[in-house]
């Protein structure tokens, strides 16, 4: 088959990489010009370089427009394939090859449409996360799924952790996902409106650290924000702290959220989560932070018994 990748960072480099390893011909890779953004400068293997190194001709763009049009028609494609692109394609380009698009998403959907799929799974406790090959409708990461794998989370796990069995995935997920469209076998199965989930881009904020929620649940923002990505960070006497480990106790603990109490388990313990007042809850214990000069510190040696808050 002719294939047109739209593409960006070390999903679209995987993607691409798999393609050009089958027997299918690339004609033309579209992808992002490089980018500032603390998340997109992660994970940034260059379609861009992949493409020449191979003759592929590539397209630069940020979102479509006629110039763009132009190149995937002047392509002829028999299927678009997309992984990580980062606006939304109109209809005219996603149903201009004859078989459609088919879109690599890093999530078991209909769960975890939209962006930080993996951070947010993280986060929720979820058992399991995957990567999910689907055609490309009007509805953003909704149209019916030709091929799915899921990978399992272990109890600590981070998400660069997760980060690296899924894209591992991306290969022979694709490579299967593709013979099943070019032998005319597929049978793509429509998403369940009713169990989708749609998640904002992460930013800054959204790292910031409530006490107010359960110990369990900031635990593992915290190992879903571990490097590389922007640490959870909270406030103390106005310094942030970025936290680089933590757990949570065995003890239950009462107060106010965000108190620091007392040692345990070799770190300091803080009062954590809802009706904290009841003593109910388990508390969160940090262990390493980071302070924003790029130094890290024991958390006990630097927190102390101090009766301070953290906010």
């Amino acid at each position: 088959m002719r294939i047109v990748t739209f593409g960006f960072q070390t999903w679209g480099h995987r993607t691409l990489q798999a393609i050009i390893g089958s027997k299918h011909e690339v004609v033309l890779a579209v992808t992002h010009p490089p980018s500032d953004n603390p998340y997109e400068r992660m994970w940034n293997d260059s379609v861009e370089e992949l493409a020449l190194a191979h003759g592929i001709p590539v397209h630069l763009a940020k979102r479509p427009d006629d110039e763009l049009r132009r190149a995937v028609e002047e392509a002829d494609p028999d299927l678009i394939v997309a992984n990580n692109w980062r606006t939304w394609l109109p209809e005219d380009i996603y149903r201009r090859p004859r078989l459609g698009t088919l879109n690599i998403h890093d999530s078991l959907l209909p769960k975890y449409a939209g962006f930080s799929p993996l951070i947010w799974a993280l986060i929720n406790g979820d058992p399991q996360v995957g990567v999910t090959a689907h055609l490309m409708d009007e509805r953003l990461d909704a149209g019916p799924i030709v091929a799915q794998v899921a990978v399992p989370v272990g109890p600590a796990d981070r998400t660069v952790d997760l980060f690296h069995r899924t894209v591992g995935e991306i290969e022979p997920l694709l490579l299967h996902a593709l013979d099943l469209l070019e032998s005319g076998t597929a049978q793509p199965i429509p998403q369940n409106p009713a169990d989708a989930t749609y998640f904002h881009k992460r930013s800054e904020r959204d790292s910031h650290i409530d006490f107010g929620w359960p110990a369990e649940v900031i635990e593992r923002l915290i190992r879903a924000q571990s490097d590389p990505y922007p640490n959870a960070f909270c406030y103390f006497k106005g310094e942030r702290l970025r936290v680089l480990s933590a757990s949570v106790s065995n003890t239950r603990y009462g107060g106010t959220p965000g108190r620091i109490t007392v040692e345990d388990s070799g770190g300091i313990a803080v009062t954590a989560g809802p009706q904290a007042w009841s003593g109910a809850n388990r508390a969160l214990i940090l262990h390493r932070i980071r302070t924003d000069d790029g130094v890290e510190h024991d958390a006990l040696a630097y927190l102390g018994n101090s009766g301070g808050y953290l906010e």
